[in-house]
């Protein structure tokens, strides 16, 4: 019996994939692949081909052992990439230790926290995804408690994670000492020294995804965290050329930061950023001054990322406004996106939220709104929807050679051709 091809230079015997998992087949194989939705169209940014445009946003997992990638991850991760994603975005992964969501948050802000997330990159890379990491700071959400451990406390409504906990509620850091709410921990305000310690630690964090191997990195600017945060009039108040007006004070500690990741990172740089702050009133008041982040201010901040070189903007809203009234429905932040494509039309921009169907994740790419959809949720119920998604479109993509069985009508030219 002949063997079976493996990859090549694996560190394991993995079975090889011809296409790559995911991958539409080509027309030649299957005819009906001859018109391919957008949603399985290749797309290429600053060199690198990704082969579909169904990529997964990052999703904190609340595992992680003192900011170590553990077997949770590689079964979470590893599991997407062998499912036909696009590409991978790892969770927030923070830059420091205080710089944390909560005590169980990744981290890259030791060379110890390498090695895990390498051996989770080779085994995307064995599997041809794509895979990168979101870099972040929570700034004054620091020292909070991950979602189930708050609804099981029993004690309140506090969000707080004390020192007994694992927390550290008295080195919490934001650009003003305001609270997110008062279930959160109370910031300091962060002085020269200490914004020079953080872009550093952030250009450190760089050179160790260099050497994870991670093909793209994400800044995580957006849900009310750090970079958030300073470019907010709600959050950032400081008296410094760091805050208050114009806009380009609020801006300048980010777009700074930025500029260093760009000079320091040759590969795709991507930004999540937050359109809105979804807070009462307008963006601008009547004397001319910005009440709340928008639209309109996240437009001149995208413009002035594009002039540093980042490679995709990644639109969501909210998170920096514990009053927020949130629309919530099907695709609800995509019109932000929309406005950003529309704005700089040679940018890639990527949607996401409540993005359920295949048909209407391509329509979105179809009617110019973005480039790429992210999705999560749906990822988690159906970490099978990128190939789900081609049957339901009509379209025949590679699945992992272990999971074939499982989309036999898709594969079957006799089934696919008596449906012509």
């Amino acid at each position: 019996m002949p063997a079976y091809k493996a990859v090549p230079g694996a560190a394991q015997r993995y079975p090889l994939n011809e296409p790559a998992i995911g991958t539409a087949y080509p027309e030649s194989v299957y005819p009906q692949n001859a018109q391919l939705p957008l949603l399985f169209q290749p797309l290429t940014i600053k060199g690198m081909t990704f082969k579909n445009r169904i990529w997964v946003s990052p999703m904190c997992q609340y595992s992680s052992d003192n900011g170590y990638a553990t077997d949770w991850h590689l079964a979470h991760i590893g599991g997407l990439a062998t499912r036909g994603a696009g590409a991978i975005c790892m969770e927030a992964t923070s830059v420091v230790p205080e710089g944390r969501i909560s005590p169980a948050d990744a981290g890259l802000w030791e060379d110890g926290q390498i090695e895990p997330l390498k051996r989770i990159v080779s085994f995307a890379h064995a599997h041809d995804t794509l895979i990168g990491i979101q870099l972040s700071h929570a700034g004054r959400k620091a020292s909070t408690q991950a979602p189930w451990v708050h609804s099981g406390l029993g004690h309140g409504h506090s969000w707080v994670a004390t020192e007994e906990e694992g927390g550290w509620p008295n080195n919490v850091w934001g650009p003003s000492a305001i609270k997110f709410s008062d279930t959160y921990p109370q910031p300091k305000e962060m002085d020269e020294a200490h914004l020079q310690y953080v872009e550093d630690a952030w250009i450190k964090a760089v050179e160790r995804c260099e050497k994870a191997g991670f093909d793209f990195i994400e800044v995580h600017a957006a849900h009310g965290y750090l970079l958030h945060e300073f470019v907010s009039p709600l959050s950032n108040v400081r008296t410094d050329n760091n805050g208050g007006e114009p806009l380009e004070n609020r801006l300048r500690f980010p777009l700074r930061l930025i500029s260093r990741l760009r000079a320091a990172w040759d590969k795709p740089l991507f930004v999540r950023v937050s359109a809105t702050d979804w807070a009462e009133g307008p963006e601008k008041g009547e004397d001319g001054l910005w009440k709340q982040w928008g639209i309109e201010q996240t437009k001149f901040y995208v413009g002035e990322m594009q002039k540093i070189g980042v490679d995709l903007i990644d639109c969501s809203t909210g998170g920096n406004w514990v009053h927020q009234q949130i629309p919530v429905g099907p695709g609800y932040q995509v019109p932000f996106a929309e406005e950003l494509k529309k704005a700089y039309p040679n940018l890639p921009v990527g949607a996401v939220g409540l993005i359920t169907e295949p048909d209407q994740a391509d329509g979105i790419l179809k009617d110019g709104k973005a480039d790429v959809i992210f999705l999560a949720r749906a990822l988690i119920r159906d970490p099978h929807w990128p190939v789900f998604a081609a049957a339901k479109l009509g379209v025949a993509v590679k699945p992992a050679n272990q999971y074939e069985r499982g989309w036999s009508d898709m594969l079957d030219h006799t089934v696919i051709n008596s449906k012509k």
